[in-house]
This record gives structure tokens, sequence and C-alpha cells, in this order.
């Protein structure tokens, strides 16, 4: 079966509302290709490992999170970007790309599967001024020391955080972004949490979690966005009959 690349969009655009967000890039369709869509890869970036990848399974779309044409970036088709959108082009392949909305999706996004992931009930936003779902804060379904959430992050990533230990012994309340969202701690400390978890450090987070007692891991930005997309993939797949398959191209950060 397929899909016409017509209809994938509008179907992604319905679920993930891509005008709901003010966001550093274009959400959806980034690089026009073939008409009929029978096979999708996903991935977390529109890399060149992942186009060749996705060329070697015969893909005719490929829906990732971290896609192009960022804001504030050199907006000419020149070097790596030139190969990879070269590639696409060469092989008549869709790129849809989809970032804050792929985060935020009550049910699929990066937040949302993260939580499903590790055992966090979703029960509010970081930030109640601004109803995005793009953190989040919750409960553990079980309770636990810093040091065994380390070792269920561990477990379930296949990955092991970095973990500034925090002053409560259990951990009960629990506030996560995955990516880059280091900035959001002071957000999860005024919402009350006992930790916080995200993909990446700063040096300054650092400081602040010592200073106010908050547990925090950073747990990857690659690794904690694998799940969102997977979600989506397998959404498009129930929905149009057609093939996917998550091609995880390893990053270590």
């Amino acid at each position: 079966m397929s899909v016409s690349m017509a209809e994938m969009q509008l179907a992604l655009n319905e679920l993930l509302r891509p005008n709901d967000f003010r966001d550093y890039c274009p959400n959806g369709l980034q690089v026009e290709g073939k008409e009929q869509i029978a096979n999708i890869v996903t991935g977390v970036t529109a890399s060149l490992a992942l186009i060749e990848a996705a060329i070697e399974k015969g893909a005719d779309a490929i829906l990732v999170h971290h896609g192009y044409f960022w804001k504030g970036e050199d907006p000419t088709i020149t070097s790596i970007r030139k190969s990879r959108i070269k590639l696409l082009l060469d092989n008549d392949i869709n790129l849809f790309a989809f970032h804050l909305p792929l985060d935020a999706h009550p049910q699929m996004g990066n937040n949302a599967q993260l939580g499903l992931k590790l055992g966090f009930n979703t029960e509010a936003d970081l930030d109640p001024k601004h109803k995005s779902r793009v953190g989040v804060w919750g409960s553990l379904e079980e309770p636990c020391s810093g040091a065994d959430l380390a070792e269920r992050i561990t477990k379930q990533l296949h990955r092991a955080p970095f973990h500034i230990p925090g002053s409560k012994k259990i951990i009960e309340k629990i506030g996560w972004c995955t990516g880059s969202a280091q900035s959001y701690i002071e957000l999860a400390h005024d919402a009350g949490v006992d930790a916080y978890l995200t993909g990446e450090v700063s040096e300054q987070t650092v400081h602040f979690a010592r200073e106010t007692g908050l547990h925090f891991f950073a747990a990857g930005h690659h690794a904690t966005e694998r799940y969102g997309v997977q979600a989506v993939g397998q959404y498009l797949a129930g929905e149009f009959g057609i093939d996917h398959e998550f091609v995880d191209i390893d990053n270590p950060v």
C-alpha cells in the first residue's frame, strides 16, 4: 500500500499541529520527493548517515525530529547541507521534520514517550504560563533513590546518565524535558519537584542543582529523543498500511 505525499503531510499536520508553536525551524515537509510513499524511515536527525541508510532500505520518505533550515544558520546550500540535500533529491526522497510539535504531543511526543519508558506519570506543564507540554512534571510510578533512578535510565536508554545527587533520599516528583533543555531546571525547581531530567548539561546547571538540592540527570540529547519519532512512524504505518522502520544513528551526546 502507499499514501500520497500530500495526504501524509496533512495527516502529520493534523496530528502534531505545528501552527500552535513558535519554532526555530520550518515544521513539515522540508524537501519534496516522490508523490507516493510506501516505505518511511524515521530517525532523530537528518544526517548523511540516516539518508544513506534510508536509501539502502528503499525509503520513499524520512521523518525526523532534527531537520534543516534552523533560525540563525547560514541559509546557503553548501558544504554538508549540499551533500545531504543532493542525496535526498537524487533519490527522490521526501524529508519531513517536526521539532517542538514532536516534543510536545501529549501521547506520541518525546516527553510523553520518555515518561512511559521511565515510569513517569505526567501531571502538568513545567511552565504554567505556556501550556505546550514542551517541558512537563509528574510523579514516579515507583518512587526510588537517585542512584536507582540512574540505574533505571541506564537500563532503558542504554546510556549511563550524568547525575548530580540531590538532597531527597527518595524521588517522588520529577520534571523532564528531552533534548537540550537544561535551562528549564529553574522551572522544575519552581514546580517543587525532587529531580529534573533532560538531555544535556551546562556548567551553570551543576551549581544550580547543588545549591537547590535538586537531583539532576542529563541522559543524552539523542538518547532522550529517540522515542517520539518512532511512535509517530508506527502511527503512520497503522494509519496508511505502509512500511516503517526506525534507524538509530548512534550519537553519544
